[in-house]
């Protein structure tokens, strides 16, 4: 028999980064100079935020997306914290929503303004008061609204519910202690009914946070985990860690047994700790290294060898954290499957890296975009303290399909009944419902003081940079100026057509 070369068939074989322009860029940034191993940076499609280096006190900068080129020094700060600000995450279900936790015991929870920060933010939505020591990492409920989970220095995983009147609240929900030593990692099934955690004495744990019952405990020696996630669809848990002789690794567990790893696979003996990204509709993983220029990426299957190389992202800069854009705020015409975005400390800027897929075709690519998870909450804070389990609410990333779901909500809260003989009526309540809404939008638009250009939010607008850039939003407005004027003069026209044809009916009738 002849031997044939094995080929590995695979749709994400190709899949390159591509590095932002330098217009497309944030830079000028005072990025924090702290080590602490965690991204540092958190992204979702309206704000970049950053924890920043300040004299006394904590602070990080909120940015909005359009943001680019060169930031302002004296961009205004988030800066309620005493203490250096360690981590933040944006709330999966609340664009506006971030909590940030700090060395001065804290967690707070901050409100932003749609347009961005105009001014010092100093005084958070919650406080939370329950560590004894500093609080390095926090984690968002990926099913469950206002659900906020916190670890620190105490050895403590503590579970808050925002989701009560008090501004400070000092009680958690439930306070997990199985931890010997301090969490490094903490991650969550697709459903949130399970909780992996990593501590510094390199054990991985399997905890059901609803309950604050442990599972299973890791206990082999020959891996020493750092960072953990959980690949919900495959039934794995994955770390990055070292092995005993101190050589960077990636190991794979099967979620019902963490005797001993899948697979354990050496990568270089680099000091950087390795932040692992795991894409769960491409079955990517994409790997990092702190100081590290370049970061690697694979693909997972279910079946052995179960790791699959694909390539390397080369670069000259290296990277202090990573931020990652939510799959809805990625670009799919152009065939973006994942978007870092990269702190490089030393020239205090933050680059963009798109993960392309490369398709001839510009039209919407389904099969790299199946149904993902959304911005709505699956279930209550209460449902959740309950005992309810739930999925995530997927959502369809075609451009377009927004309109439809906000079309069936709308048509589910009508009577349809009413409307069983004269099918017109139906959609003329539903055009009649879009046009209360858009008349209530507008005029709360007018009294919050945010003018709209083009359909878009001037306060989220970036200036023009060049002359070009100017010229070209000059023709823009005049050419949308005389559009507006021929829309005016139909319909003046039309008013009289109108008057006209009243008058003709009234005539015959008297």
């Amino acid at each position: 028999m002849t031997w044939r070369p094995q080929y590995r068939c695979s749709k994400f074989r190709h899949v390159f980064g591509k590095p932002a322009s330098k217009e497309a860029c944030y830079d000028g940034v005072p990025i924090t100079r702290s080590v602490h191993d965690n991204h540092l940076c958190a992204v979702n499609p309206r704000f970049l935020a950053v924890i920043t280096e300040s004299a006394g006190g904590g602070s990080f900068v909120v940015l909005t997306l359009h943001h680019t080129g060169k930031v302002d020094p004296h961009h205004p700060k988030v800066t309620g914290h005493r203490s250096n600000v360690l981590d933040l995450k944006w709330n999966p279900f609340n664009d506006y929503c971030i909590a940030s936790c700090s060395e001065d015991t804290t967690v707070k929870v901050w409100e932003v303004p749609p347009q961005g920060l105009l001014r010092n933010l100093t005084v958070p939505w919650k406080e939370l008061q329950g560590h004894s020591r500093r609080v390095g990492l926090l984690e968002w409920h990926p099913t469950a609204n206002n659900i906020l989970f916190s670890t620190a220095y105490d050895y403590q995983v503590m579970i808050w519910n925002l989701d009560c009147p008090e501004q400070v609240i000092k009680n958690p929900l439930r306070t997990i202690s199985h931890h010997p030593d301090v969490v490094l990692s903490l991650a969550f099934s697709t459903d949130g009914s399970l909780m992996a955690t990593t501590c510094k004495d390199r054990k991985v744990r399997l905890i059901e946070p609803q309950t604050g019952s442990l599972l299973q405990e890791s206990k082999t020696k020959v891996h020493k985990a750092a960072k953990v996630l959980i690949l919900g669809n495959l039934k794995m848990i994955l770390t990055t860690g070292t092995s005993i002789w101190n050589v960077r690794q990636i190991a794979l567990w099967k979620q019902d047994d963490l005797s001993v790893p899948l697979l354990q696979e050496d990568l270089d003996g680099g000091s950087g700790i390795l932040f692992p990204f795991y894409d769960p509709d491409t079955h990517m993983l994409y790997v990092v290294g702190k100081g590290d220029a370049s970061f690697r990426y694979y693909e997972i299957s279910a079946e052995k060898p179960y790791l699959h190389y694909l390539t390397d992202y080369r670069s000259l800069l290296p990277q202090k954290g990573m931020g990652v854009m939510p799959k809805r705020g990625l670009d799919v015409t152009s065939c973006e499957v994942f978007r870092f975005y990269k702190l490089v400390t030393t020239k205090s800027l933050i680059e963009p890296v798109s993960m392309i897929v490369p398709r001839r075709s510009e039209s919407y690519q389904e099969d790299i975009y199946p149904m993902t998870p959304g911005n709505i909450p699956a279930m209550t804070s209460q449902e959740w303290i309950d005992g309810v389990k739930r999925d995530p609410v997927l959502v369809n990333l075609k451009p377009g399909s927004q309109v439809a779901d906000s079309y069936l909500s709308l048509v589910k809260g009508v009577d349809t009944r009413r409307f069983q003989s004269r099918p017109g009526l139906l959609q003329l309540s539903y055009i009649q419902g879009q046009l209360d809404s858009t008349k209530g939008s507008n005029d709360k638009g007018q009294e919050d003081g945010s003018p709209l250009s083009n359909g878009q939010d001037l306060a989220l607008c970036s200036p023009p940079k060049t002359e070009n850039e100017l010229r070209l939003k000059f023709h823009k407005q005049q050419e949308e100026i005389r559009r507006l004027r021929e829309l005016l003069n139909q319909r003046d026209v039309r008013i009289m057509q109108l008057e006209l044809e009243i008058n003709n009916v009234k005539n015959l009738h008297s």
